[in-house]
């Protein structure tokens, strides 16, 4: 199991757009894609089947332990993964 923890607009972007931990856990533990970025972070992203397949990204920050949440949503841009 993935250690992280959230910063404070990650969390609240988990309640304003109504995205279940265990969607978040499930992207981070098994992504369909994970891309390293230029600014550090690493962006998981996973189909969410119950959410009518749409994809959910989350971001974080690998650099420290436990990871740091930096936010989480569903991404419009990406319809299917290739």
């Amino acid at each position: 199991m993935t250690e992280y923890q959230f910063l404070e607009h990650a969390y609240d972007m988990l309640r304003e757009r109504n995205i279940r931990e265990t969607w978040l856990r499930l992207a981070m533990e098994d992504p369909e894609r994970k891309e390293m970025m230029e600014d550090g972070t690493v962006h998981y992203i996973r189909a969410i089947e119950e959410y009518e397949g749409r994809y959910l990204r989350v971001v974080a920050n690998p650099d420290v332990k436990p990871q740091r949440i930096v936010t989480v949503f569903f991404d419009r841009r990406i319809r299917r993964l290739q």
